[in-house]
């Protein structure tokens, strides 16, 4: 891949867009012409993250509010592939939710923990009103 790939797309609040946004990633995986491990499984994960990271922002930030919405952002060069999902949220503390064992976590919680494991970095950051989870896969 010689250029850099930027997506940015903006939904309403509703986890009736997580399934399109998880196959622009299945999608894209297949398009990563610098990657070269196995792009079926690239593309599962990257769906994974997509949706639990958007279904996060919907649910939990956003507090299911059909007034907002929420932005991913997806830029692909040769050298690694990241994800933003922005949200009108509070915030809170990722690092802490990672580092729970999965008995410590309630009916929530386990989808942060997918997003740690199939992503090589993962930070949770304000953004004016809001916040944005940064996810980044190495490509190499």
């Amino acid at each position: 891949m010689s250029r850099e790939i930027d997506i940015d797309i903006t939904v309403p609040n509703q986890t009736r867009y997580l399934g399109m946004i998880g196959k622009i990633g299945e999608s894209l995986a297949h398009t990563l012409n610098s990657y070269k491990g196995d792009r079926e499984e690239l593309a599962y994960h990257l769906n994974l993250v997509l949706t639990e990271a958007l279904a996060n922002a919907i649910c939990h930030a956003n507090a299911c509010d059909p007034s907002k919405d929420v932005r991913v952002s997806i830029s692909a060069c040769e050298k690694n592939l990241i994800i933003r999902v922005f949200d009108q949220g509070q915030g809170f503390d990722i690092q802490q939710l990672a580092k729970l064992k999965v008995k410590e976590l309630d009916e929530g919680g386990r989808g942060v923990q997918i997003i740690f494991k199939l992503m090589d970095r993962v930070e949770y950051l304000k953004r004016g009103p809001g916040h944005v989870l940064e996810m980044t896969k190495y490509l190499h």
